[in-house]
This record gives C-alpha cells, structure tokens and sequence, in this order.
C-alpha cells in the first residue's frame, strides 16, 4: 500500500475558530461581513477578498492584532497527540493554510517541526496591512486560492505515489479535497465531500482523525 501523507488546515481544523474571522470581528469596519459572504459563496476568489479584507485594517495595529490572534486561538483537542502520531508513524504532515504567517507561525511553533507550513505572508509596511501570496496557483488551477492547497500537493507529490489525505472545513480545502484519495472534513468541507461523493469521514477531534487514519491505512515506514 503506498505511504500516506497528511495535509492539514490550520483555521477552523487545527483551531476550532476561523482566525481571520475572529481578527475581523475584533478590529475590521462593518463591511467586513459582506466580503466574507462573498468569498464563502465564491462570488469572488479567495485571494481577493482575503486582500480586501486587511486592506481594512492599519499597520500600526500590528502587534495587538498579532497579541489578540495567538490569544484568541483555541487548539482543536487531540491535536498534540495527531502530530505524535504521525511522528511516531513516519507519515509525513504538511500544515497548508490560507492563513497568514504573523499567527500561523506563533500558533504552530510548540507544536512542531512538520514535515512543512504553507500559508499567506503579511507586509505591514504601508498604511494599511497587505497580504502576499508565495503560494499561489498553478497552470492546472485558475481559481485564484491565495496560498493554492491543490498546487501545493501536486508540488509535493509529483515524483511519489502516494495515499494522499485532507484534513479540513471550509471553502479553501474545497480543490484539495478532489486532489485527496480520502478527506477528513468538518462543516461545509463534510457537506461539498458528501455532494460530491468523494472519500470521507466526518470528525470532530483530531482522536477522531487518528481512529480513521489508523483504520483505513497500513503505516510503513517506507517512503514512497
């Protein structure tokens, strides 16, 4: 059986909040929620309106954005013990996160090293906070993700043959999810997998996620 490989989201799969979403309610101008509604409903494209939304905010509040953000996250449980896991296992585990590096990074850090972390960068320079893009997509996608999961997976699998796993819930897991040969999915990532057909479990803590890795899989230790 070939060798798994694990690519997790960060916000709303690690953290049991979307943190952008709690960043905009603590300090964005009223508007914000029609740009979110935009972005979940696809009206426009990930990178636009994840722009459009810290283009709202000054750079000055750098630091107690970045305060509130590490502060406000709360880790989903059993997370510590999946990354055992797939330590102890030998499967390699990507963080793959349309989330932005100032609180990515700091969230992750006591929890690491991983196999690696691919989110959006943040340039606070200007008057008001931009958002970078180091990830974006690939000629095989046009649908302007921002940090591009599916791109991302092809990258890394491109010279393997292997059992590649999602973990996620929301809109920017949508294209990862029909890279995947098995989804662990949560909210409308758990909706689109079901619509779709494609191969999923629902979960609720990662213990779920370790209980379905574990019995879908034989782990080698062998690499692909």
């Amino acid at each position: 059986m070939k060798r798994p490989v694990i690519y997790c989201d960060f916000d709303g799969t690690i953290t049991e909040s979307d943190n952008i979403i709690a960043i905009m309610k603590k300090f964005a101008p009223a508007n914000w929620e029609e740009i979110k509604d935009q972005i979940l409903s696809q009206k426009i494209s990930i990178s636009e309106g994840v722009g459009k939304l810290f283009s709202e905010l000054p750079s000055n509040k750098r630091d107690e954005i970045t305060k509130f953000a590490i502060e406000n996250a709360k880790i989903r449980e059993g997370f510590s013990e999946f990354v055992e896991f797939a330590r102890t296992e030998n499967i390699p585990l990507y963080i793959v996160s349309g989330g932005i590096d100032f609180f990515v990074y700091p969230i992750l850090e006591k929890f690491g090293p991983f196999e690696g972390i691919y989110c959006n960068n943040s340039d606070f320079s200007g008057e008001n906070i931009k958002i970078l893009w180091p990830y974006t997509c690939d000629s095989s996608c046009q649908n302007e993700c921002g940090c591009c999961k599916p791109s991302i997976i092809r990258k890394i699998n491109k010279d393997e043959e292997c059992f590649t796993i999602v973990i996620g819930d929301s809109v920017t897991d949508l294209e990862a999810a029909k890279q995947a040969d098995y989804v662990l999915a949560r909210d409308l990532l758990e909706e689109k997998c079901s619509e779709w057909g494609l191969n999923y479990n629902g979960f609720t803590t990662f213990h779920d996620c370790i209980d379905e890795i574990k019995s879908r899989i034989e782990v080698k230790r062998t690499s692909c």
